[in-house]
């Protein structure tokens, strides 16, 4: 009898070391471009994730999760799906943190990821065109929709006693969605937008586009762009001419490199970008600062949560299929379960493992509203004496 129950222990261990994989998980961000001083703290944010999980030693009889990144560039459609595609074919990820930006999100999801079933959460498209866009169930995102941020960007302006608003917005999906979203929210609210006209992103030169909205006039501009590109060039425009001294920033703008850029030229300038409070984000924060990197950066929070998710759903699947394990995204991002935090994950792999529930609350306190849309808080910041500084949340 002995002999017969240690060959089944024998039998078991052998089961389990067969079931281990080499997991591969795809971090597609624009490494170049527009927005690539935000990058590197949001890969590192979803790094983080997969080291936790691979510390714990109990994911998925023991298998292992290995990140490949690609550069999404963020703006270009076709080489964002061309590294997708990559990623998928190539490298064989059973699923991607990103896109970045929503214009090649969108064309990643549907040229590329849709087709080969595999999931796709995103940390930092907001573009309102993903919220009804046929995903097959594969498409998810940490960072809320900007059809809300345009709401609380307008309640933000018109607390300031600001009642007339210039806009500009980077040419894209981005930018037109969260540009249309703030404008309709403001002029319902009683504000007066002047101008809302687009910029495309790449000039030397920017001063027809200041000159016209200089001409249209406002108490503030609001710049819808990005921080490494367009959105920058129209803001030095902006100072270098004196049309204007007050500047609304979202979130494709607010990042340490609008600080270090421009210091106290944009005193009393203001915005708001995706962020929680709370002991999860604290919690992060102080993992982040552990592992070298700052985690306070755009998206870096929203990233560790897009890694994590993925990861706790193939467990709660028991597959590292996209097919089988899409469907378990939503179970683990809400109620019911023990809530998860920060640094909590190998604790959330055990009480899958031992068949109870988790509730995801992660670095940017995640619930997920149907179709995988985050529900979503922001971080209202000012900019006084140079630099960067947290007014509050909501």
């Amino acid at each position: 009898m002995k002999k017969i129950l240690l060959a089944t222990a024998a039998g078991a261990l052998m089961a389990g070391a067969a079931g281990a994989e080499e997991i591969k998980l795809g971090i597609s961000l624009g490494f170049t471009g527009p927005l690539e001083s935000m990058s590197p703290a949001m890969a590192q944010g979803a790094e983080l994730a997969i080291k936790e999980i691979n510390d714990s030693g109990a994911f998925l009889d023991g298998s292992t999760v290995t990140a490949v990144q690609g550069d999404s560039t963020c703006i270009d459609a076709a080489a964002a799906t061309a590294t997708v595609e990559r990623l998928i074919t190539a490298e064989g990820v059973k699923g991607i943190v990103g896109g970045m930006c929503s214009g090649e999100t969108i064309a990643s999801l549907e040229n590329v990821a849709k087709a080969n079933g595999i999931v796709m959460i995103s940390p930092s498209a907001t573009s309102p065109a993903l919220t009804d866009i046929e995903d097959d169930g594969l498409f998810f995102r940490t960072a809320p929709s900007d059809a809300r941020q345009g709401e609380v960007m307008a309640e933000i302006v018109l607390e300031k006693g600001i009642e007339t608003v210039a806009v500009t917005y980077t040419n894209n999906d981005y930018g037109k969605g969260l540009a249309d979203a703030f404008e309709a929210a403001f002029t319902q609210k009683g504000g007066t937008v002047t101008v809302n006209s687009a910029h495309d992103d790449g000039k030397a030169d920017y001063s027809a586009e200041v000159a016209a909205l200089a001409a249209a006039g406002g108490d503030a501009l609001a710049v819808v762009g990005y921080v490494d590109q367009g959105g920058s060039g129209i803001l030095r425009g902006a100072l270098d001419s004196g049309a204007f001294e007050t500047f609304v920033f979202p979130d494709g703008m607010v990042g340490q490199a609008l600080a270090d850029n421009f210091g106290d030229e944009i005193e009393g300038s203001f915005g708001q970008n995706p962020a929680a409070e709370g002991e999860g984000r604290e919690t992060y924060l102080s993992m982040a600062e552990e592992a070298g990197y700052d985690g306070s950066g755009a998206f870096s929070a929203e990233a560790y949560d897009a890694a994590a998710l993925i990861m706790l759903a193939m467990a709660k699947a028991g597959s590292s299929d996209p097919a089988e394990y899409k469907g378990a995204i939503m179970d683990v991002a809400n109620e019911p379960g023990e809530q998860i935090l920060p640094g909590e994950l190998a604790k959330a792999i055990e009480i899958i493992n031992g068949g109870g529930d988790v509730d995801y609350v992660g670095a940017a306190a995640v619930e997920f509203v149907e179709p995988g849309e985050s529900a979503g808080t922001f971080r209202e910041v000012t900019f006084e004496g140079g630099e960067m500084k947290v007014v509050g949340y909501r």
